[in-house]
């Protein structure tokens, strides 16, 4: 028997994290731990690949700030730094209003209507960052998300010979060593494809399998793409053009930043824009409940509108009854309002 591999009633809304979550970049609580001057590493890691370039050396700018934590740990700066106190450090992330107790405030948004409800609508939130993901695991957010995707670092990394020695001990002051994950801008749609398909919640889904779009978990047209400037353009172009909708927020404190999302709004790489405010009164919370409502109301009107098209009337009599014809000419026959009331 024929079947699809997925409901399709859910909504996911994806997350950039810093700059649009919290108003500074997540990693200020792991420089202040250790005393780093932040606006000096920022501006030695701008400069990594230009100064490398000049020695004849081609380094990823994607990889640069982890490459110069990294160095940091080496050179002494910040001993000991391992995975655990990088989650330490992201308990001292502070939020924008309104967050993170808006990711289960928001799940309620598809509950609201009661036709929401009959066909089981549920919201997902996703964090997918170019950060840390061992700081946002250990920071507020973690516990209201569904999925996060960051930058990972290895420790105790595996010696030549490791397939034929015995698991090496771990001990708690082991350091960061080596890259374990990138996530860049444009690796971002990547996790957005694993959303999309389903692989973040079948592994043996691969993200590079071809899926038809009626057997993908979370449709494009059922996703929210929310960040805060152009470095996201190729997330916003993936969920925009795919049918959802592409929201940027700014700090409401910066004009530049208020200029730059009106830009990116004239350009039709953002459906809207609006401060990073989420309490929930705000134009940010107001606007992605109405469009969390649109999607409920349209994902309804195509699961109806399926269950019409594959299900053909039942066989009825040449002639009527007389209680059917009286029926008929009151117009009170019974109608299916919805798949879900539908007996056998």
């Amino acid at each position: 028997m024929a079947t699809t591999l997925f409901t399709q009633n859910i909504i996911a809304c994806i997350w950039d994290f810093d700059k649009t979550l919290i108003p500074e970049y997540m990693q200020s609580p792991l420089f202040r731990r250790y005393g780093v001057n932040e606006p000096n590493f920022w501006n030695e890691t701008n400069n990594l690949v230009s100064t490398y370039h000049k020695r004849g050396y081609q380094l990823s700018s994607e990889i640069a700030y982890l490459n110069h934590i990294l160095t940091h740990v080496l050179a002494g700066q910040m001993a000991g730094l391992n995975n655990r106190i990088l989650r330490q450090c992201g308990a001292d992330i502070n939020f924008y209003p309104g967050m993170p107790s808006f990711f289960d405030r928001s799940r309620t948004f598809v509950r609201e209507k009661t036709e929401h409800i009959k066909h089981e609508i549920s919201l997902e939130h996703y964090i997918v960052s170019t950060g840390l993901a061992e700081m946002i695991r250990g920071s507020a957010a973690a516990p209201g998300v569904d999925g996060i995707w960051g930058c990972e670092f290895v420790e105790n990394p595996l010696q030549p010979g490791f397939l034929k020695q015995k698991e090496m001990d771990l001990t708690a002051e082991a350091e960061i060593a080596q890259i374990g994950m990138v996530i860049d801008n444009t690796t971002k749609t990547k996790a957005i494809f694993e959303i999309n398909k389903g692989t973040n919640k079948n592994p043996s889904i691969d993200v590079n399998s071809n899926i038809k779009p009626e057997d993908r978990r979370i449709p494009l047209q059922n996703m929210i793409y929310i960040a805060d400037g152009p470095s996201d353009i190729p997330s916003f172009s993936v969920v925009k053009n795919g049918g959802g909708s592409a929201y940027a927020v700014y700090n409401p404190d910066s004009t530049a930043e208020f200029e730059q999302n009106d830009r990116l709004r004239q350009a039709g790489r953002i459906d809207h824009y609006g401060p990073a405010d989420y309490e929930e009164k705000s134009q940010t919370s107001r606007w992605l409940r109405l469009q969390i409502h649109k999607m409920c109301d349209r994902i309804v009107a195509d699961r109806e509108a399926a269950v019409a098209q594959r299900v053909s009337r039942p066989p009825r009599h040449l002639s009527t009854t007389p209680e059917e014809e009286a029926a008929r000419q009151a117009g009170k026959g019974p109608r299916q309002t919805s798949f879900i009331d539908e007996t056998p």
